[in-house]
């Protein structure tokens, strides 16, 4: 009897050193449905392998030619994001009678960890497996004490699984002080595949019905207001460029960077939050998540100096993001749902992107 060959396979190749000199791999987790391609610094999706309803498979998310690409400019590119996702007023925050200064970007405020944030790190493979059904792969790192101001040891595993269709990216977290955490994945999407001119007539709807106002620098106001009548009412399917003119505040860019509120749910349950259709090339990806928000950003600061590894560009608003994960600038604002870590705790958070046609 002839043995079946695996629906699911892992590889592994070596992709460059580190100016430092640590060696960088990149795995490949296949299905008979996609492969995607897995780099160990910043846990980094390098490519998203998608068929289109002609069978014609397309990379549909963005990289960088080299490891030094990577190195010389962060572009947050497929990356795992943290400690902190997104933005911390003044770089600074109050927890238990001290105040922790973190890293300032131009605006004076923290982001996406700092300029050594997690995606920036070599992280250590604990599992690289697969099997008929799945390829897994799981990869660890210890932040230290006081890395980019933050308090606590703070241990991190992503597991991300490919089944199928299917690519669960799930994270957990613990801590041996109490500490601030927001974990998100950030990768920018084009259906049409990387390197497309444009995202503006991809189709999206979003089960967000509220969304966060922000002054500059994209710090929230504290209020939280309804998407109803404004250019961020996604909950039935419009185009992305329908009303992105409608954006009229500078600090966007002309276009989406928002925090969008998903429909209220228990606390870490799964849900539907989003689905993303390119109708040229028929494409469809959903995004569920255990996260209460997704961060929509479409692409307003690209600027066409990116040379990806097809040899593609990236101009303004020919990529975008939809990032789960928590409320930025919590530690500032009670009202939101806490990011505290407490020791003996652990942070958990699975979100999971479902790819297909129509």
């Amino acid at each position: 009897m002839v043995k079946s060959p695996p629906m699911a396979t892992i590889n592994r190749d070596h992709f460059g050193n580190t100016q430092a000199g640590t060696p960088v791999d990149i795995y490949t987790l296949s299905t008979e449905a996609l492969s995607v391609k897995v780099l160990t610094r910043g846990c980094a999706f390098y490519e998203v392998n998608v068929p289109d309803r002609k069978g014609n498979t397309a990379n549909v998310c963005s990289n960088m030619a080299t490891l030094a690409h990577y190195e010389n400019r962060r572009t947050f590119f497929g990356a795992f994001i943290g400690r902190f996702a997104n933005r911390i007023a003044n770089a600074t925050f109050d927890l238990d009678g001290k105040t922790y200064t973190l890293a300032k970007n131009p605006f004076g405020h923290a982001i996406h960890g700092g300029p050594g944030g997690l995606d920036t790190v070599v992280w250590n493979i604990e599992k690289a497996t697969a099997d008929d059904r799945e390829a897994v792969l799981e990869l660890s790192y210890r932040s230290p004490d006081g890395v980019e101001g933050y308090p606590g040891n703070l241990d991190l595993r992503v597991l991300y699984k490919l089944a199928q269709n299917r690519l669960w990216l799930d994270y957990t977290a613990t801590t041996d002080q109490r500490t601030f955490v927001n974990l998100t994945n950030h990768t920018f999407w084009n259906l049409a595949g990387a390197g497309s001119p444009s995202i503006l007539d991809h189709k999206l709807t979003m089960a967000a019905d509220r969304y966060l106002p922000t002054k500059e620098g994209l710090i929230p106001t504290g209020e939280i207001a309804s998407v109803s009548g404004t250019a961020l009412d996604f909950r039935t399917e419009r185009r992305v460029g329908e009303r992105i003119g409608d954006i009229a505040e500078p600090w966007f860019a002309g276009g989406y960077d928002h925090c969008l509120i998903l429909v209220d749910k228990p606390k870490g349950t799964m849900s539907l939050a989003a689905k993303l259709v390119d109708p040229e090339s028929g494409r469809t990806m959903t995004v569920e998540t255990t996260e209460p928000a997704l961060q929509f950003y479409s692409g307003n600061f690209l600027d066409n100096t990116i040379v990806s590894a097809e040899g593609k560009t990236f101009p303004k608003q020919s990529l975008l993001c939809l990032e789960a994960q928590h409320y930025p600038d919590s530690p500032h604002q009670p009202s939101f749902p806490s990011t505290l870590l407490e020791p003996g705790e652990t942070y958990r958070q699975t979100t999971i992107h479902t790819f297909g046609v129509e």
